[in-house]
């Protein structure tokens, strides 16, 4: 199964997106948005810019 995106209002009104993997569990969750249109172009900034990201490790090894 294939993973997806899913809308939501959260506790305070806001709207928010997640992703879903195929498993179902979440992997990403969105800030708060104001509109369900601003969420939407989100989750298509997601989709267009995440393909070619590439990892930056700012953890630094301390043992």
């Amino acid at each position: 199964m294939a993973g997806k995106f899913e809308l939501f209002e959260d506790a305070a009104g806001k709207i928010r997106w997640r992703l879903k993997a195929g498993n179902g569990a979440i992997i990403a969750q969105s800030q708060a948005y104001e509109s369900k249109e601003s969420a939407k172009k989100g989750i298509s900034s997601v989709q267009t810019n995440a393909p070619g990201a590439t990892l930056v490790d700012l953890i630094t090894a301390t043992k």
